[in-house]
């Protein structure tokens, strides 16, 4: 079969299942085109069983066409056309068939990148992102502290808050080893145990490698891998035990094994390590301010949809354990900014598409606050040049921020999670609260100016203008018919 007769059938099929704005994925196998939709009542089966080209429908997970092989990859590649281009639709697109195509979007970037390496920064992610809250909450109290002790108010209130902010952070090895332990499969109080080795006064007396060990030293990066090295030890156990000693030699190997491991190796080899991230960090900014803000801020949204970000967030909890802050944070959240800018600028070029205004109106609230998904995926990434002109907006903020950073005013978050307009009780630097904050608007400001100006001049070809405003609007006559069927 031809591209031509491929594309015909992905035309005959489109309209039957509910077009372009029911569609939210589109896959294929051997010899079944897959597609996930919004709402299967809109399919009109006869019709569809109907074509010569349909062998048949199969209701699933997915809604499967049996096309037969051969003909099911040529007529899935003429639908994804169909759907990307927009000439499925017999409308202007609304926010519903942007919504769809940043779905389908979505979920074939995370079929592309389900590799080991990647599914492995998941796992690390599924154990630091339930800490979040604390960091957060600790962050916080840890600001307000600061704040009161520049001022000189309140001294007792500053005393008693120290323990308030400090107490879950002395603590932080034992709950990423809990976590690690429950994330790869063990028992995740002997993963905690084996863990709080590492930030046990203590450890001061005991020698490594010539050298007395600190309290602490490894952080994160250590109490993690000791975590693991707690789930392999019970698992091994486990399988050579009889069940009536597994009771009592399960634990107290993985205990005594794990813990001396993490004396006599792992705090050392992790505190080598994090004292590299560290370091890298702040040289890192210190003599390439600029270059590392421009690249880190532009591509932090890319990194974001190949799942690549998660392996910043080990580094981000080691920074804020060496150093009180991540000074990468502050960057990274320009990339939010640029997205803000770009919609802004979306929303004032698509002026006749009600449909897509209504979900910039509704999704920009929470961009400020730093909730880019309903923006990425709903606006900037189907629409294509947007999401690259967000990226600009995004690059020139990091550059602002780096450039500071540079010339000796860095800004840095106590906290992981927020960004946007939440981040700033969360920030600090060497100058004080109203340096950094001056500092990170600056940034923010400089991501919406080049995100709404790039965008509003280079976002968009002139089709496309007319596409999404309809035909009327791009010829200058009034926005009759068309702006009113996409509404």
């Amino acid at each position: 079969m031809s591209d031509e007769k491929h594309r015909a059938v992905a035309e005959a099929i489109l309209p039957l299942v509910g077009g372009a704005a029911n569609i939210r994925s589109v896959a294929h196998c051997m010899t079944r085109l897959r597609l996930g939709l919004a709402d299967r009542s809109l399919v009109d089966r006869e019709a569809l069983g109907a074509l010569p080209a349909v062998l048949g429908t199969v209701e699933d997970d997915t809604y499967q066409i049996v096309l037969g092989p051969g003909a099911v990859a040529g007529v899935t590649a003429q639908l994804r056309r169909l759907l990307d281009s927009g000439d499925g639709l017999t409308t202007a697109p609304t926010a519903e068939d942007l919504a769809g195509r940043g779905a389908r979007i979505r979920a074939e970037a995370r079929a592309r990148n389900a590799t080991p390496v990647k599914r492995m920064l998941r796992r690390i992610a599924n154990i630091f992102v339930p800490l979040i809250p604390a960091l957060i909450g600790c962050g916080i109290v840890a600001a307000l502290s600061g704040a009161l002790a520049n001022l000189g108010w309140a001294p007792a209130l500053v005393t008693a808050l120290g323990p308030v902010s400090s107490g879950f952070m002395s603590l932080l090895a034992v709950f990423v080893g809990y976590n690690t332990a429950k994330e790869f499969g063990g028992t995740p109080v002997l993963g905690g145990a084996v863990a709080s080795v590492i930030v046990y006064a203590g450890v001061a007396k005991v020698e490594a490698f010539g050298h007395h060990l600190t309290p602490g030293q490894g952080g994160v990066v250590g109490a993690l891998l000791a975590a693991l090295l707690a789930v392999q030890l019970e698992r091994w156990t486990r399988r050579i035990l009889p069940a009536a000693l597994d009771v009592l030699v399960t634990p107290t190997v993985t205990v005594l094994f794990g813990g001396l491991a993490a004396l006599f190796g792992l705090m050392f080899v992790a505190g080598e390590v994090s004292t590299a991230i560290g370091h890298a960090a702040t040289w890192l900014l210190a003599h390439g301010g600029l270059l590392a803000g421009l690249v880190l801020g532009g591509l932090f949204l890319p990194l974001v949809m190949l799942g690549l970000h998660q392996a910043l967030i080990p580094i981000h909890t080691t920074l804020i354990q060496q150093q009180g802050s991540t000074v990468l944070l502050p960057i990274l959240a320009m990339a939010g900014a640029g997205q803000v800018g770009c919609a802004a600028a979306v929303y004032l070029r698509l002026r006749h598409n009600a449909s897509v205004r209504a979900t910039i109106r509704s999704a920009l609230p929470a961009g400020l606050l730093g909730v880019g998904e309903p923006l990425v995926y709903g606006v900037t990434l189907p629409l294509g040049r947007p999401f690259v002109t967000a990226c600009v907006g995004g690059a020139a903020g990091g550059a602002f921020v780096g450039v500071a950073g540079q010339l000796g005013g860095a800004v840095g978050s106590t906290a992981v999670g927020p960004s946007g307009w939440a981040l700033f009780p969360l920030l600090a630097g060497p100058h004080g609260m109203a340096a950094s904050a001056a500092v990170y608007g600056g940034g923010l400001l400089t991501g919406y100016a080049v995100g709404f100006l790039a965008t509003y001049f280079f976002g968009f070809t002139r089709e496309t203008l007319a596409e999404y405003n309809g035909a009327a609007a791009d010829r200058g006559l009034a926005p009759a018919e068309p702006a009113r069927a996409a509404e």
